[in-house]
């Protein structure tokens, strides 16, 4: 039976292949606006990438952020401060290290005026420290983007693993990217959550690049066209698996980011983001990739007639 006629009785009826320029320009695009907006906004970057010390209070009542504003400005700190409240839980971050005495009048300044019962935990970074946390952040999406190239290189060929590494660094980038076109904050958890994201992407794209591998064994043929109805059968295949377990994984990321707390919520919102793209990349951008390196597009070999007996 063809190979066309094959793909035609999956369950996921949809030439991937014939559509990836679409996704390719999608890709291209976001990536694009990602350039810009990292040019000339940067990313903003929470107290773990920069120098400055992070207060958060834990209260028995609701705190209203004019009032925490009132604390800062009465215990006489007169750094610009970046408040979060309207929970019983208060974030202020200081761009600059707070010294033992300014601790000690935010703390006495709080209690005397908001919760005498108030519990902290004070987070201080120094610039030298700042810059060693980015550079090791850095090295550990570079050791964790090798380390793929290896084992596909290994377990499959190199087109594979290529094609994985480009869809991996194309999730992080578009995270990174909206991150810093809505001027989120870039956290250590947020580098978590990218490394979290490589991890169920690449599982997703090995998952059909395995059922790719498994086809080509019985393919008789492989000129372009035939490949390509190859990709998408293999494609069609998996999909079920793939989207069912991206969703087990988005819902659970997206009950943290609507129920948990204020110190995780980056993180959440990280993952929610990264999963979709993930998803998407294994499927539109990975595949389709694999086929272009491996069999740039020729005419088609004209199939012979067989002679029915």
């Amino acid at each position: 039976m063809n190979s066309k006629h094959q793909a035609s009785n999956s369950k996921w009826d949809f030439n991937f292949i014939k559509s990836s320029k679409y996704f390719y320009i999608f890709s291209l695009a976001i990536t694009l606006a990602g350039i810009i907006s990292l040019s000339v906004f940067g990313l903003n970057y929470g107290v773990d990438f920069r120098s400055g010390s992070n207060v958060d209070i834990s209260v028995s009542k609701v705190v209203s952020q004019a009032e925490v504003e009132k604390v800062v400005n009465d215990a006489k700190l007169d750094q610009e401060a970046n408040i979060t409240a309207g929970s019983d839980r208060v974030n202020i971050r200081f761009p600059e290290v707070l010294t033992d005495a300014q601790v000690e009048s935010l703390q006495t300044t709080f209690n005397s005026q908001i919760d005498k019962n108030a519990s902290y935990e004070i987070n201080t970074v120094d610039a030298e420290m700042a810059k060693e946390l980015e550079l090791n952040a850095l090295l550990a999406v570079i050791v964790a983007s090798v380390g793929i190239v290896i084992y596909v290189t290994i377990r499959f060929e190199w087109r594979f693993a290529v094609s994985a590494v480009v869809a991996l660094l194309h999730d992080a980038f578009l995270v990174i990217s909206v991150f810093s076109i809505l001027r989120l904050e870039v956290n250590l958890t947020f580098i978590v959550a990218i490394l979290t994201i490589i991890g169920f992407s690449i599982n997703d794209t090995i998952v059909i690049f395995d059922r790719i591998r498994e086809n080509l064994r019985f393919a008789k043929k492989q000129t372009h066209d035939d490949l390509a109805d190859l990709v998408n059968k293999s494609i069609s295949q998996t999909m079920t698996r793939s989207l069912g377990t991206v969703f087990t994984v988005f819902i659970a990321a997206f009950a943290l980011l609507v129920l948990g707390s204020e110190s995780i919520r980056m993180f959440s919102l990280a993952m929610v983001i990264g999963l979709l793209f993930g998803a998407y990349s294994s499927i539109f951008i990975a595949s389709p990739l694999w086929l272009a390196l491996r069999n740039k597009k020729k005419p088609s070999a004209a199939k012979p007639s067989k002679a029915t007996n």
